[in-house]
């Protein structure tokens, strides 16, 4: 004995399951549907305007209704009946001219076509429900570190291989002195997540600085317990990053559990970036102190600070003072950014010179 295929009730079968499996709903899914049957209506009666779909929830049979007004004088069929032909369709109900009828105009074999539109808006669907959950995903680590896989360059663009999806690395957010071949690994910070009708749009950084606080955060069980906080970060990225950190534990040194046993902690860091070198040093809210642990390594004689300039003059010995600045100015530039304040550095005969 051959088992009659019902296509309606396979539809709705599929949906039940895509229901309970994916947790897209059945109910908006058949909506979907009977909305976009219109379509098919249009070319079967040439106007959709009056024309009602309704699905069964239950075994899927598609019926297509016309609302008819009644009317002494027929002049368009598909939108008007007589007073005799609504009595045929509802023998039971009392109609009077004006009145509103629902008439069954089902076509033949519009289960078939039901079944094929509903392949569609399925399909059409899942590919929104997996878009909005990969939105989802990356938007919660929006301000977060991933790991991603280099892929093919698009221009001076790069994408980045996260898995589910793809990012874009910019120009503007590559480390220039880093070399993105096709299948190497690095880790990203997610600068920006856009919903766009293409799917979700991932932007992904490697020279922000808060991809440094993000990993300092992994590597460090201090900072990531809140023991200890990084201040301020200051970056050119691929060469030097100085960070400002400070314990809310006594017996805690910040700079030195953020360095690690023989470096261990600092050194993972520094290799994931590629060998960009990091100072980091206690914060103080004095902002004297602030400057001279941020001009390090090198030694400071004396820190002026005028607080309504933001600004401060600093003074060093005669032998520190390419130190101080640092190549092309390098070290005295973070030391700015770190700090919030804009640095003159003089050497002390230079000092002694202008007094």
């Amino acid at each position: 004995m051959e088992t009659k295929i019902n296509p309606e009730k396979d539809m709705i079968e599929a949906l039940n399951k895509l229901e309970k499996e994916k947790g897209i709903s059945k109910e908006k899914l058949l909506e979907t549907l009977e909305s976009s049957m219109l379509v098919a209506c249009e070319k079967e009666f040439g106007n959709a305007e009056n024309i009602q779909i309704n699905i069964d929830r239950e075994t899927g049979a598609v019926k297509v209704y016309a609302n008819k007004t009644i009317v002494e004088e027929v002049m368009d069929p598909a939108l008007e009946l007589t007073l005799e032909e609504a009595k045929k369709y509802h023998p039971r109900k009392k109609y009077s001219i004006g009145d509103q009828v629902l008439v069954e105009v089902t076509p033949m074999n519009f289960g078939r076509i039901a079944t094929q539109k509903a392949k569609q808006v399925v399909i059409q669907r899942i590919r929104e429900e997996e878009r909005k959950a990969i939105y989802d995903q990356f938007y919660d680590k929006s301000r977060d570190v991933v790991t991603g896989i280099i892929g093919r360059s698009s221009g001076k663009n790069i994408t980045v291989n996260l898995g589910k999806c793809d990012a874009v690395l910019t120009e503007k957010e590559q480390i220039k002195t880093e070399n993105y071949t096709p299948s190497s690994r690095f880790k990203f910070y997610v600068l920006d997540v856009q919903n766009t009708g293409k799917g979700p749009k991932i932007v992904v950084s490697r020279t922000h600085p808060e991809l440094v606080r993000k990993l300092f955060e992994a590597e460090v069980t201090e900072v990531h317990d809140g023991i200890v906080t990084i201040n301020s970060i200051a970056r050119e990225a691929g060469q030097r990053t100085k960070m400002a950190v400070s314990s809310n534990d006594p017996d805690v040194d910040p700079t030195g559990a953020c360095v690690g046993v023989n470096g261990a902690r600092v050194n993972a860091i520094v290799d994931e970036l590629g060998g960009e070198k990091i100072d980091i040093i206690n914060w103080s809210d004095d902002p004297a102190i602030l400057i001279k642990n941020a001009l390090g390594p090198a030694k400071v004689l004396s820190v002026d600070v005028y607080d309504d300039e933001k600004c401060a003059r600093v003074i060093v010995p005669d032998n520190q003072l390419s130190l101080a600045i640092g190549k092309e100015g390098q070290n005295a530039r973070l030391a700015a950014k770190l700090t919030g304040y804009k640095i003159d550095i003089k050497s002390e005969s230079q000092a002694g010179d202008i007094y």
